[in-house]
Parts: C-alpha cells; sequence; structure tokens
C-alpha cells in the first residue's frame, strides 16, 4: 500500500496555491482554485481535489487557458446573467459573479446565470453550497469531457454532464447533492486506474463496445450512464442546457478540437435559483418534516452527510495525502533555471 503524508488544510491550500502562481495563473484564479480543491480534499472528494492540479497545470502550459482572465457580468434581463469567463478557470469567475446572482434571485425570486468561455474541472456542491447557504434553492449544470456513450449506443457522445442540488436548511448544514450522469464520474475511473483497481461492472466498455472493468479500457472506449435509458436522458438534458442554450459547445464538439493536455474542458454552466422567501418563507422550515421522516429510517444517510462528517475530521486532524500524489504535484514547480 503506496505510503502517504498528513497535511493540513492550510497546508494543501498554500501548495496548490504556491504550484499554480509559480507556472504564471494570476492570483484570484489560483486562490479560488486552491480554495476549492483544498474544500475537496476536506470532504474527502478526492476525485476533485489533489488529483486535479496537474490537469489544472497543463491546461496552463498547453496555452488554452487564460492565465489573466478577468471575466465579466452582463445582467442580460432582471433575473438573467451572463457571465463571460474570459477562458479563465471556471471557480474565480463564478465566485466573482455569485454576488450578482444571489441579489438577482432575492429581486425578482428566481434568476438564471449562463456561464460561458471558461474550463470547468471541480464538484459542482462546491459551486452550489455558498447559494445554498445564502438561503436559495439552487440546480447547476455542466457539460464535462466527452467520455460516455448513450443508452443503447457504443461511442462517446455525452459528457459525464453532473446534475447539483441544493436545498437549505434553518438549522445544521443544507441538503447538497451532486452526482454525474454517468455511472462513475471520469475521476472515479482515472483513481481506479492510477490505483490498479478494477472498476466494477457497469461503469464501462472497451473500444469495441465491450463491458469491461479495467478502467484503461474503459478510458479509451466510453463510460456508461447510470440507469441505463433515464440516466442516459438526464445526460442529453444537461448536453443541451449547458451547451447550446448558452451559447456553448455540445462535449462531443470539443472533443473535435483535439486538447489532448487532460486539462479541464473548455465550456459553460448554468445555475438557477430560486428565493422561497418569493412565495412562502416558511417552506425550509416546514421541510425539516420531511427531513425528520427520513432521518427516522434506520440505516438511511443524507446526501452530503457522508462530506461533512469528513469535513470535521479534516478540521481537526489534517487529511492523508498519497504520497506519489504529492511528490507529482511538487514536481509540477518550474526549474529555477527554466
Amino acid at each position: 500500500m503506496e505510503a502517504k503524508v498528513t497535511m493540513t488544510l492550510d497546508g494543501i491550500f498554500d501548495l496548490v496555491l504556491s504550484v499554480l502562481a509559480a507556472n504564471g495563473l494570476s492570483r484570484d484564479q489560483a486562490e479560488a482554485i486552491a480554495d476549492i480543491v483544498t474544500r475537496a480534499e476536506a470532504d474527502a472528494c478526492r476525485s476533485h481535489g489533489l488529483y486535479r492540479v496537474e490537469g489544472y497545470v497543463a491546461g496552463l502550459r498547453a496555452g488554452r487557458v487564460n492565465p489573466a482572465a478577468q471575466p465579466r457580468v452582463r445582467q442580460v434581463r432582471p433575473a438573467l446573467l451572463q457571465v463571460d469567463g474570459d477562458r479563465g478557470f471556471a471557480p474565480f469567475a463564478a465566485n466573482l459573479a455569485r454576488p450578482h446572482l444571489i441579489a438577482a434571485a432575492r429581486e425578482n425570486g428566481i434568476a438564471a446565470m449562463a456561464m460561458t468561455r471558461t474550463h470547468h474541472f471541480s464538484a459542482l456542491w462546491a459551486d452550489i453550497e455558498p447559494l445554498v447557504e445564502a438561503g436559495l434553492v439552487a440546480w447547476c449544470f455542466v457539460v464535462g469531457q466527452c467520455s460516455v456513450a448513450p443508452h443503447g449506443g457504443s461511442a462517446p457522445l455525452m459528457g459525464t454532464n453532473p446534475i447539483g442540488f441544493g436545498w437549505p436548511r434553518p438549522d445544521g448544514a443544507p441538503f447538497i447533492f451532486d452526482f454525474a450522469t454517468s455511472a462513475a464520474a471520469r475521476g472515479e475511473v482515472e483513481l481506479k486506474r492510477l490505483a490498479g483497481e478494477p472498476i466494477p461492472a457497469g461503469w464501462g466498455i472497451d473500444a469495441d463496445g465491450r463491458p469491461t472493468r479495467d478502467p484503461a479500457e474503459a478510458l479509451s472506449g466510453a463510460l456508461l450512464p447510470f440507469g441505463g435509458h433515464k440516466g442516459s436522458a438526464l445526460s442529453m438534458m444537461v448536453e443541451l442546457i449547458a451547451g447550446p442554450l448558452i451559447g456553448e459547445l455540445t462535449s462531443k464538439q470539443v472533443a473535435t478540437l483535439g486538447h489532448r493536455d487532460d486539462g479541464p474542458p473548455p465550456g459553460g454552466e448554468l445555475f438557477i435559483v430560486f428565493d422561497p422567501a418569493a412565495l412562502d418563507g416558511s417552506a425550509p422550515a416546514a421541510a425539516e418534516g420531511f427531513f425528520l421522516d427520513a432521518k427516522a429510517q434506520p440505516g438511511l444517510r443524507l446526501p452530503s452527510e457522508r462530506r461533512y462528517a469528513a469535513r470535521a475530521r479534516s478540521h481537526a486532524s489534517g487529511v492523508d495525502v498519497p504520497s506519489g500524489l504529492l511528490r507529482r504535484i511538487k514536481a509540477l514547480m518550474p526549474s529555477p533555471s527554466a
């Protein structure tokens, strides 16, 4: 078993910040990514934590990500915002635009934000958690790397196309879920490959369309949607509303651009938020009975409870990071002579 190094959350943030800054990323963007990577590690969301740093740097070194991006927010309708990410990374653009989205939802009861020309690599729960903590109900959608075959098909057509949803709760942590519409996120398959472990049956097919448990074969073939035709239809929905609807490409169109650096794909993101106070301000409190009924069932765990428990442990005891991953990240620091 690979040795691990225990790191504090501050140590993880500082490491990511220093690596990204050393590779030419602006301070604002580097801090936004360091924050989102640290939050993922704190919540034991390894597929979107330090594992992603190599991809962020790859996107920078390939020259397709703007290291000095200056996102611009435009209010095209009272309840509709458009954010031009200036070809930068999505976390900074989202941070910059979020206060405008919250204000629009407060004013109109409901608001949407179309974020375009960004590169997205993070977990959606991290994107919507600040919105839900502000008391809003929130949805979020993003098109991922073209790696998923539709139900009945045998070749990649769609991204992993995650969906995020959040509901505010008056006491305690909000109810949030975030899941890929594929049987597993692409990052989970990558982690299995790196660990030399097989993937569960039903996650992927090889280049000839045959079921496989080899993660490398699935990555060179195609991943599969969860739930057969149901997950496939949801994935198609995400392709449409986080692609053409907001003026962005589908994942298949992005794949034809020929990027081979394993960094975050270019694309957009759609947010929809609702202010419960617009109809009935008691809605979050009234929903608590539903959660109590759910928790009354032995063994039931609400979405995000595992993450929140991991977060508490991480803040108290730090995070165990595989030593090999730590070496690879440190090796991304340019040499003094470079």
